[in-house]
């Protein structure tokens, strides 16, 4: 008998799905690739945002691997403006941090994301002062940012410009910088309280603007004056109503709940002022969510799905003991 030309239908059905799985394998692998924001897990429904320290300023100097495993979403502080109008570069203070090399911060990076973990690059701070304001910039610095996600692998971008903002343009290149990035973007913000009074205000206006990626607004509720609740009554900072009755406005003012998180200092030496204890934090987020543990100030709705909190930073908590973390993280993720 002359021997088939064909193959049996078991062994046909077995070499397709060899097949199917390989080029699955290689697309993901090719996908993985071009995407630098790729390489962790979206950040949980209830997070915690630390800021880590790129410099030594009297805080415990850390590498990335010493981060406690309950921030979520780690802030590299800061990249730095470049003579290149709108754009921005990082360097690694080396000498400043111990010895830490490029090497073994991007080693960390990468420990960091296969943990479940993002990591960002956080533009701006106190001293940061890039400008972002015609369209020309908008490109540069969503370039740069690129750049430097492929460079280190860094998850996204938090942007903590504290010297005003112009919001066409910040969202103009934050879109772009998204649509290069893809779909794991991660991109946090830390406004100061002012900037977040009003959704007629820049920074308010550029969170409406691309809500569509945002991950969450992490207000700075330190280094403030008294300020407007959503009540319209005048709260003093380093109370629980400041934390609830400001965090009403954005929260009624269009952002989803799982875009507002409490930005608050981890020690009194982190921040010039503004410093309120853990269960303070703690009880701002019960009130928030579940409308327990209120102060005076009682929202008219709970928020269940509030993203969760951050501190500035994971250096200073670390210098108390990590004490903030370690009430406020269990917390968060208890939520």
């Amino acid at each position: 008998m002359a021997r088939a030309t064909t193959e049996p239908a078991w062994k046909r059905s077995f070499l397709a799905a060899a097949l199917t799985t390989l080029a699955l394998a290689l697309t993901g692998t090719a996908t993985a690739a071009a995407d630098p924001a790729g390489a962790a897990a979206a950040p949980p429904a209830h997070a915690v945002t630390g800021y880590w320290q790129n410099f030594d300023n009297g805080a415990t100097v850390q590498k990335l691997s010493d981060v406690p495993a309950d921030y979520d979403i780690i802030a590299v502080a800061f990249a730095d403006a470049t003579a290149t109008p709108g754009a921005v570069d990082f360097t690694l203070d080396s000498a400043g941090l111990g010895g830490y090399t490029e090497d073994a911060f991007k080693a960390d990076i990468k420990a960091k994301q296969a943990a479940g973990k993002s990591v960002v690059i956080s533009i701006g701070g106190q001293n940061g002062t890039v400008s972002i304001n015609d369209a020309n910039s908008a490109t540069n610095f969503a370039n740069s940012v690129y750049s430097l996600m492929q460079e280190y692998g860094f998850n996204g971008v938090d942007i903590d410009l504290e010297n005003g903002l112009n919001s066409t343009y910040m969202s103009q290149a934050l879109k772009s910088l998204s649509a290069k990035a893809g779909s794991d973007f991660v991109l946090t913000m830390a406004p100061q309280t002012i900037d977040m009074q009003s959704t007629s205000g820049e920074y308010f206006k550029t969170a409406l603007a691309v809500k569509d990626i945002l991950t969450v607004v992490n207000m700075q509720y330190y280094n403030s004056g008294s300020m407007l609740g959503c009540d319209g009554k005048v709260y003093s900072q380093g109370s629980v109503d400041f934390l609830t009755a400001l965090a009403c406005i954005q929260l009624e003012g269009g952002l989803d709940p799982s875009q507002v998180g409490l930005g608050v200092p981890a020690s009194t030496s982190a921040a010039g002022s503004g410093y309120v204890s853990p269960s303070v934090v703690n009880a701002a987020l019960d009130c928030l969510t579940k409308g327990t543990n209120c102060g005076s100030f009682k929202p008219s709705r709970t928020y269940p799905g509030l993203r969760g909190a951050m501190t500035w930073s994971t250096n200073w908590d670390a210098t108390s003991g990590s004490a903030w973390i370690s009430a406020v993280g269990p917390h968060v993720h208890g939520l």
